[in-house]
């Protein structure tokens, strides 16, 4: 079993903060375009959240996988999808290939202040020609004696306006693209690094989301994560954690969003009967439903493995393809049964619609996951599968 009564006590704790201190200011900051994340982490950091996964002798809790990703699910119930993204960002993104194979000296310079909430991370992998496909990003991190010198420039980096550092891929050498590769933790203070502007999204509206320019940019060596050339390798295996997370994290908005739903349908009427009396209403309601529940089962089978030291590179990318094409399913049919008012910017579903679009984006797309699937089937071209 995945949850056990330990997990009941912070799941409390998590759904109290999320009503308290979050959803009654979702809307302020959707419409700002932004919310307090440096006071709303350090929150959550004083709460432990931030590190239920992560080394004790940094901060965190030492508790297994499981722990996070009943964060992922909780987070859901936030009544938009910036702030949840902005959170697993954090936890779930930036930070598990530094938990995992940083130094000492590295995670308790960057790892020790994201988990207690004194410092915002960011993850800058995606580049302007370079988005899922990882392997041919530009940005180049020169060596200069004990230095890297890091030129170029990352796209749609959630966090990245109010970073106080980033957890940066980088070519370090001119060999194989697989094997050139290294992350490396970059201080946003850093001479040369340039946030040119704060882009206009079409949903996660209160998540600040960044593009950002580095110009001869001077950092130790000792900032790297791990063995020099291993990047792309490290970056491959946090996509498993952060795919499971955006997965995960879909789960409670997808239901948020049915009972809201349920609600309006059952209370508006039209030709003498209410919405919600309609066949075609109600029992898409049920297969949405019932579409939720198999996707949570699957999420669930994949953080089992993820907690037995399986390789889940095939779960996750089946949770991650599933989560983003339900979102976008789900979402439209409600918003179809709202109506007029689904089209309004004031409803929960109108942002739904907005926010969920980017799960079958961010991330990997679907194509992605579709030709990782296909590779590992053996059906794609010039492959023979894993077997």
């Amino acid at each position: 079993m995945l949850f056990t009564a330990d997990h009941d006590e912070p799941r409390r704790a998590l759904q109290k903060f999320i009503a308290a201190e979050i959803n009654p200011f979702v809307d302020e900051w959707e419409e700002v375009g932004q919310f307090p994340s440096h006071e709303l982490f350090k929150k959550l950091g004083d709460l432990g959240f931030l590190g239920l996964n992560k080394p004790v002798e940094f901060g965190g809790q030492g508790l297994d996988y499981s722990y996070a990703l009943m964060m992922a699910e909780e987070l859901g119930a936030i009544h938009c999808g910036g702030v949840p993204m902005a959170i697993g960002v954090q936890t779930d993104m930036a930070t598990p290939a530094l938990a995992r194979f940083g130094s000492d000296e590295v995670r308790r310079e960057f790892l020790a202040p994201a988990i207690a909430g004194d410092a915002v991370a960011c993850i800058g992998v995606s580049e302007p020609g370079a988005g899922s496909d990882v392997a041919s990003i530009k940005t180049n991190a020169r060596s200069d004696g004990d230095d890297y010198v890091i030129n170029g420039g990352k796209m749609w980096i959630t966090n990245g306006v109010k970073a106080d550092w980033i957890c940066l891929l980088a070519n370090t050498s001119d060999g194989q693209v697989h094997r050139n590769k290294s992350l490396i933790c970059v201080p946003m203070e850093s001479r040369g690094v340039e946030v040119a502007r704060k882009l206009d999204k079409m949903g996660m509206r209160s998540s600040d989301t960044a593009q950002i320019f580095f110009d001869n940019v001077r950092v130790p060596k000792r900032n790297r994560i791990g063995e020099e050339g291993k990047g792309f390798t490290y970056q491959m295996v946090q996509f498993q954690e952060e795919r499971l997370w955006g997965a995960a994290a879909c789960l409670k908005a997808h239901e948020y969003i049915i009972a809201e739903t349920i609600e309006y349908t059952r209370n508006r009427k039209a030709f003498g009967k209410t919405i919600l009396d309609n066949q075609v209403v109600h029992f898409k309601l049920a297969e949405m439903q019932t579409e939720v529940e198999l996707l949570r089962a699957l999420i669930y089978r994949a953080a089992e493995a993820l907690v037995a030291g399986e390789d889940v590179t095939r779960l996750a990318t089946m949770a991650k393809l599933k989560a983003g094409r339900l979102g976008r399913e789900l979402t439209d049919a409600c918003l179809q049964f709202w109506g007029g008012m689904g089209f309004m910017n004031e409803t929960h579903v109108s942002r739904a619609y907005r926010d969920s679009r980017l799960t079958s984006i961010g991330g990997g797309a679907d194509e992605v996951m579709l030709t990782v699937l296909c590779k590992m089937m053996g059906t794609l071209p010039g492959t023979k599968g894993d077997a």
